[in-house]
């Protein structure tokens, strides 16, 4: 979908008009039935994702046989998702996405999905280490540009719309709306939210699609993971969360250098072979641990009910950490918001081996909050999606850790999209 730039003339002529409309985060009457819309497609788009992603992992997924046999699919996904690009095109990702929300408003070429959906069923079904967030997101922010388009909007409320897609497939994913919307908004910058114009068509867009999925699929509404209980909390609570921030922001770093390593690292190998390759090298890795494979949305309850050994909590980070890279870099489809938030869980199980004194959850919580926002810079909603399902007692010691983790960060994005809002001029 092209949209036509204003002229620098004609974007002067409306300056002053077009920045109140900009800074405000009123919902103006004409959009208020394309916010619903595309609430309720994303709702409706979620649940049919996750219904198929539930059939390919049921077919393809690991679990239920031999190691070697799951390594022989692996490498056929590979394999399938290179031809698939090949057939489909070029499938885009949450980054050109966020780009072209700066620059255009929305999604630049809508047939993307086309390509983003199959491949990403296989990817993140046969067991590849990243989540179904990214590809979910990116469905519903082009279909939230695709609405724009036919109610034949202007490139500010294709923004609004794009971003209230977003928010909706996050929703669905997390369970939490208002936590989701803050997430759409805030995942564009590095420095916290700036299009404040899209702030209640987000939230709108969120309540409906988190209504429609959960209609949809029967679920309930509760959320994503149940963790331990928190209990009391004391100021030491709130040293730790601190600790948190410093122990996820640091990690948050040296997760965007080892992406920017391992893409070096494989500039050299044909980009049609990578699926191939990444394949074979995840295939490989679960033969080391099964949790390299998969996003861990499913282990994260083997590791918050306690139980493993601190050697057994340092090989499952590790070999997430390993299986999120070799996914990456190896384009396959996925998101890596769930495998942080894993890889924080367990962070804080072993902090809670090693220190039994410590209030595990709080722990898990903070570091799950810093690392994502360490590489997604969203403060506010990381902290709300979390603390949604751990209690919202846990929001003061989780935000210190959120906030700690954006200001060590702040200089570097593995998003590289992520910028300040352009200027009125260019808006």
């Amino acid at each position: 979908m092209a949209v036509r730039l204003h002229s620098s003339t004609g974007t002067r002529w409306k300056a002053s008009r077009l920045g109140q409309r900009l800074v405000s985060p009123e919902l103006s009457a004409g959009l208020s039935l394309p916010v619903v819309v595309v609430g309720i497609g994303g709702g409706l788009i979620g649940a049919a994702y996750l219904a198929a992603l539930h059939l390919v992992t049921e077919l393809i997924g690991p679990g239920s046989r031999p190691d070697a046999h799951q390594a022989v699919i692996m490498v056929a996904v590979g394999t399938a998702v290179a031809l698939l690009t090949r057939l489909l095109g070029p499938s885009g990702n949450v980054e050109l996405l966020v780009d072209n929300i700066h620059v255009l408003g929305g999604t630049e070429d809508t047939r993307m999905v086309r390509s983003v959906i199959p491949t990403s069923l296989l990817c993140v079904g046969a067991g590849g280490a990243m989540g179904p967030e990214a590809p979910l997101v990116q469905a519903n922010g082009t279909f939230g540009s695709w609405v724009a388009e036919k109610f034949n909007l202007d490139r500010t409320d294709v923004r609004i719309l794009t971003i209230t897609g977003m928010a909706a497939g996050f929703s669905v994913l997390f369970g939490a709306p208002l936590g989701a919307a803050l997430f759409a908004l805030e995942i564009l910058h590095r420095r916290g939210l700036q299009y404040y114009e899209a702030l209640v068509p987000a939230v709108i867009g969120a309540l409906a699609g988190h209504a429609v999925y959960f209609a949809a699929s029967g679920l309930g509404l509760r959320p994503v993971w149940e963790l331990p209980p928190v209990g009391s909390l004391g100021g030491a609570d709130l040293a730790w969360g601190a600790a948190c921030g410093v122990v996820g922001g640091v990690g948050a770093l040296l997760f965007g250098w080892m992406v920017a390593v391992s893409k070096r690292a494989t500039a050299g190998i044909p980009s049609p072979a990578l699926p191939i390759v990444a394949g074979a090298a995840l295939g490989a890795l679960a033969w080391w641990s099964p949790f390299a494979l998969t996003n861990g949305e499913f282990q994260v309850e083997e590791i918050v009910g306690g139980g493993l050994t601190a050697a057994a909590l340092g090989v499952a980070i590790l070999a997430k950490l390993a299986g999120v890279l070799v996914t990456l870099t190896g384009q396959w489809k996925g998101g890596f918001i769930i495998p942080l938030f894993f890889i924080g869980f367990a962070g804080g199980q072993l902090i809670g081996e090693l220190v039994p004194s410590v209030n595990v959850t709080v722990v898990m919580v903070g570091l799950a909050v810093a690392l994502c926002v360490g590489v997604t810079k969203t403060p506010l909603g990381s902290t709300l999606v979390v603390t949604q399902m751990a209690g919202m007692a846990l929001a003061p010691t989780a935000l210190i850790a959120a906030t700690i983790a954006l200001i060590i960060t702040n200089r570097d994005a593995v998003i590289e999209s992520q910028r300040s809002r352009v200027e009125l001029g260019a808006a």
